[in-house]
């Protein structure tokens, strides 16, 4: 589980089980485009035009060109000195995707008019489109061109939905993208321009969605209204935006969410069956303000159920994995370190397989996937390998399914969220080797992405649990059936959303774990003092 700068955003009210909506499409593999130009403008380059580019050439059969425009850029002036001063505040690596570039960083691209057989125009410059060139493809997010409608999207606190559109405006591809801090501007921003990277580089690779895996389309078409404060496209939108900029420059802030784990006895159905707040509500984990809980794992074995979760403690400033064992009146003690490590550890992925007790814990800043082995459970654990290297990868959850394993994780590349990006990898052995799929990623979404707890199978269907962060890291729970697994493609579609309330006070519901006649959740209760002696 990842700390936040920010997380102020309120949910939003709903829940219970969605109407059906129409199953993502998984497009037939479409054909790497050989032949892009990508069309800028020269006036308001940023990094995140370098980093696409170097991406995007990284094909040794790829050709890439560049056209250039002169428009001025979407952004208000004053979003540059809001962008440095949240960079010098919260001590922000600079310069990143969002910092302003010079054109002669790309003198190493050709430059030049004309069209070629084959060739695609990625036009991300705001200007109106060259009648000339058929096969274009431009950026909008949430319908509005430019980067503009990623700003007023985080003002809006809404996750914006990315898309490439066709010369008819029909999409190409979409993505609803993420961001780890919905209350430091440059963060988010950035956040959700290298998750577009992501967006754009898939889809000349021939991996396309052309709708969301809830069944809902790209909202509006380039240069639709969108709202700004009542504002439409146009100076007035821009005067709008310029004068949220300018508002936030004098209340920069960011607050902490307090966690806790929450638990019942299972008297009934379930949460999956449920699909909403049992009657009786939750009853917390203890802790004693020196510390909190989240992240629950619970296993049954030899009839006692143990839970497993991230102890944070805020002396120590990191994550360790604790566990406590619960019987018929539920915890006996408080939760006791097992495993703890150089780096912040959570998410205490915990399975039985070949008679032993296995974990994966999330530790991203490792660049791994790591396997570990109980030798005294619930303690005693041994690194048993490396699973996958060079990844930095959140929340890793394993399933056997169709006769092998897979492994699912929300992947960070190239900065972004670390919610909005699944990929998956197989295996015959849960100890690998593991395989990526060949359509990684499988889903950009951060209303559904990442993983909030183990999958469960319930008649016949695959139920998994998935973080709704839209609203911020962890504001909603969704439970998504599983449509497609296999070697050639993934889909899911969320079926219910649900969110703190009357039986669970907060902002934050964020994971879902059962075994043993309990049932666990947790996130987040109202700020209060921490005791730090």
């Amino acid at each position: 589980m990842e700390r936040t700068i920010g997380g102020t955003d309120r949910p939003q009210a709903g829940g219970g089980r969605a109407p059906a909506h129409p199953e993502t499409r998984i497009p037939e593999s479409c054909p790497v485009v050989r032949m892009v130009t990508v069309r800028l403008n020269r006036r308001s380059l940023r990094g995140w035009h370098i980093r696409l580019l170097d991406q995007l050439g990284q094909r040794p059969d790829r050709r890439i060109r560049i056209a250039w425009t002169e428009d001025a850029g979407s952004l208000p002036p004053n979003a540059e000195l809001l962008f440095r001063l949240e960079a010098a505040i919260h001590g922000l690596p600079r310069p990143g995707l969002a910092t302003a570039a010079e054109p002669v960083a790309l003198a190493s691209y050709e430059a030049g008019p004309g069209a070629a057989d084959g060739e695609i125009v990625l036009d991300l410059s705001e200007a109106p489109a060259d009648p000339a060139r058929a096969a274009t493809w431009r950026l909008d997010f949430d319908g509005v061109p430019g980067e503009a409608g990623l700003l007023a999207a985080l003002f809006g606190k809404r996750a914006p939905v990315a898309a490439l559109r066709g010369p008819d405006g029909a999409p190409v591809a979409v993505g609803r993208l993420g961001a780890e801090s919905h209350t430091v501007m440059l963060a988010a921003f950035e956040d959700y321009l290298a998750r577009t990277i992501t967006l754009i580089v898939a889809a000349l690779d021939g991996a396309r969605a052309t709708r969301l895996p809830d069944g809902t389309e790209a909202p509006l078409q380039p240069g639709s209204p969108f709202d700004l404060g009542g504002l439409g496209v146009g100076r007035r939108a821009a005067e709008g935006l310029a004068r949220q900029v300018a508002r936030r420059l004098y209340a920069l802030c960011f607050h902490r969410p307090q966690w806790r784990v929450g638990w019942r006895r299972l008297a009934g159905p379930d949460l999956i069956d449920l699909r909403r707040h049992p009657e009786g509500g939750w009853i917390d984990l203890p802790d004693d303000g020196r510390r909190f809980y989240a992240d629950p794992f619970a296993i049954a074995r030899d009839g006692d159920v143990t839970l497993f979760v991230e102890e944070f403690d805020y002396r120590r400033g990191k994550g360790v994995i604790s566990a406590v064992r619960f019987a018929a009146d539920g915890p006996q003690g408080r939760p006791e370190p097992v495993l703890e490590l150089e780096t912040h550890l959570s998410y205490p992925f915990v399975f039985e397989a070949d008679g032993q007790v296995w974990m994966i814990p999330e530790s991203h800043a490792s660049g791994t996937i790591d396997l570990y082995r109980a030798t005294a459970f619930p303690r005693g654990w041994v690194h048993e390998r490396v699973l996958v290297d060079g990844v930095v990868a959140s929340d890793a959850t394993l399933l056997h399914h169709g006769g092998r394993w897979w492994l699912f994780a929300t992947v960070r590349a190239g900065g972004g969220s670390y919610s909005d990006t699944l990929h998956l990898w197989h295996a015959l052995d849960f100890r690998g080797p593991w395989i990526p799929h060949r359509r990684n990623p499988v889903l950009i979404d951060v209303g559904s992405a990442r993983a909030a707890g183990a999958i469960v199978e319930r008649d016949g269907a695959l139920i998994r649990p998935v973080q709704d962060c839209r609203g911020g890291y962890g504001a909603a729970l969704g439970l998504a059936r599983i449509l497609r697994l296999d070697e050639g493609g993934y889909a899911q579609q969320v079926e219910t959303r649900l969110e703190p309330g009357a039986a669970w006070p907060g902002s934050r519901l964020h994971m879902l774990s059962a075994a043993g006649g309990f049932e666990f959740i947790d996130g987040s209760r109202p700020a209060r003092p921490r005791l730090l002696g």
